[in-house]
């Protein structure tokens, strides 16, 4: 079973920030379907790991938990850096976050508490249990991203780049 994570921005990062209602935001979730379904088709995956952090990650996750509607051989995994990833989250994330959480098959947490390393630790597992890594990306490789797409490169992961500086 081939395996495919995903690695992107924060909302912050984001030419629409957080207002996921513009057309901005439009155009990109339908162009990442594009390449989820890309993926499906063309690479033979069947299993997608979120990291499950907002931005990219949550969006990257609905997209799947919607495509296993329709496709009833897709898994998702939650890759989860800490059990209170979401401590500081605004009401509306922790919501998609607990939603999205009952369409994965399998959650696992890489630390039990915030660690100054958790975030790299998650990233690492995601890239170490994938083939393929989908990075949502400004090219900066200064970024959490970044760092995420460097390493899956030097493991000789397939890296399927989205430019975000095209929204």
């Amino acid at each position: 079973m081939k395996k495919c994570c995903f690695t992107g921005h924060r909302p912050r990062s984001l030419p629409w920030g957080y207002n996921e209602k513009s057309l901005k935001c439009f155009a990109f979730k339908k162009e990442l379907k594009k390449v989820i379904n890309n993926v499906i088709d063309s690479d033979n995956v069947s299993y997608f790991i979120t990291g499950m952090a907002m931005g990219v990650d949550i969006m990257a996750g609905e997209i799947i938990a919607k495509e296993k509607i329709f496709c009833d051989n897709l898994f998702l995994e939650a890759a989860i850096p800490c059990k209170n990833q979401t401590e500081k989250w605004k009401q509306e994330y922790i919501d998609r976050y607990e939603d999205l959480l009952e369409y994965c098959d399998k959650i696992t947490y890489v630390s039990e508490d915030y660690t100054s390393d958790c975030m790299l630790k998650r990233n690492k597992y995601m890239v170490d249990n994938s083939d393929i890594v989908i990075a949502v990306w400004d090219g900066r490789s200064g970024s959490g991203t970044g760092a995420t797409v460097n390493y899956a490169r030097k493991q000789g992961k397939k890296v399927i780049i989205i430019p975000i500086k095209r929204y």
